[in-house]
């Protein structure tokens, strides 16, 4: 139970995570909930050259802060939710789910004014594999190359020419104000966003009910059923985080629909499906739209992807 009535809520150093822990802070204070930020690095901050894969497991940017909920030095944890892997953690649960923000993503170019602009043989940065391949399967002339790093730092890498463009979370440079610097907000046609991405999650201990009634006010109840579709769907593929697997959960009216690929890490090869169910089936359709992957072969081209990473 959080300590003298103080939430004491664990966030990464990042500005982008500042962000999300600052604005989750303002929400609780307007409910005259007093928050602590307590900063935590993670091993995805600490080893920042390299493939994200090459840190060789899930939750890279997520496990040192779990652990702090575990161990009860923080009360709450907010994550980007498309960095939370699927795989439950005993004794945490994840809370609340705040309304999403735009989950696509976005084309910053350095000299070109589009996707389709760019010259053939462009270098297109980009550390996800699901970012990769859905953009070569459309321009499979670009030349793919990893990039780490925050969103400052890619954006200064893309600047001094490191590469002719790269890709970034729209929500994130909105988030920090750096809108201005998109080319072309990619289209859902062309690149299907993360798990959960644009998203944010918050997370806490299960036997905290005082502290799960303080945070249950920041739950969207129709964005947490979109998210715990995609999520399903990707615990069902057991895809995990760096996988070429892309999601869309949306309500259309009362409806829940599930859009869904998986991909070879070069794009040569998609698997689509779409499918929908009531928002309260929302697990139920992550695990459908996810078996009919299977069955068209999306186990192999997981596998051959992370065997590569």
């Amino acid at each position: 139970m959080a300590s003298q009535n103080v939430l004491r809520l664990g966030t990464r150093a990042s500005a982008l995570a500042r962000w999300q822990a600052d604005w989750v802070s303002a929400q609780l204070a307007e409910a005259d909930v007093r928050v602590e930020l307590v900063p935590i690095t993670t091993t995805g901050d600490e080893r920042r050259s390299g493939p994200v894969g090459s840190l060789g497991t899930q939750g890279v940017f997520t496990k040192e802060i779990q652990r702090a909920l575990l161990e009860r030095t923080i009360d709450i944890a907010v994550h980007s939710l498309k960095d939370l892997p699927t795989e439950p953690v005993p004794g945490l649960v994840l809370a609340a789910v705040p309304i999403r923000e735009v989950p696509g993503d976005a084309l910053l170019c350095r000299e070109a004014k589009s996707l389709a602009s760019l010259p053939h043989g462009a270098i297109l940065g980009t550390g996800s594999l699901r970012r990769q391949a859905q953009i070569l399967h459309v321009r499979p002339d670009l030349v793919a190359r990893d990039i780490r790093g925050n969103v400052e730092t890619r954006i200064g890498k893309l600047e001094a020419g490191d590469y002719d463009a790269i890709v970034l979370a729209q929500a994130g440079l909105e988030r920090l104000k750096l809108s201005d610097r998109i080319t072309e907000r990619l289209s859902m046609e062309i690149c299907l966003p993360a798990v959960g991405q644009g998203a944010l999650g918050i997370e806490c201990r299960e036997d905290d009910t005082a502290t799960l009634e303080q945070v249950s006010m920041l739950n969207d109840a129709s964005t947490h059923s979109c998210v715990l579709a995609e999520r399903a769907l990707l615990a069902s593929l057991r895809g995990g985080c760096l996988a070429p697997v892309a999601a869309w959960g949306r309500m259309e009216g009362e409806t829940l629909r599930l859009t869904a690929r998986v991909l070879s890490f070069d794009g040569r090869t998609l698997l689509a499906e779409n499918d929908s169910a009531a928002p309260n089936e929302a697990e139920t359709l992550g695990n459908r739209v996810a078996e009919s992957l299977r069955r068209h072969g999306s186990d192999d081209l997981i596998a051959a992807a992370r065997d590569r990473s």
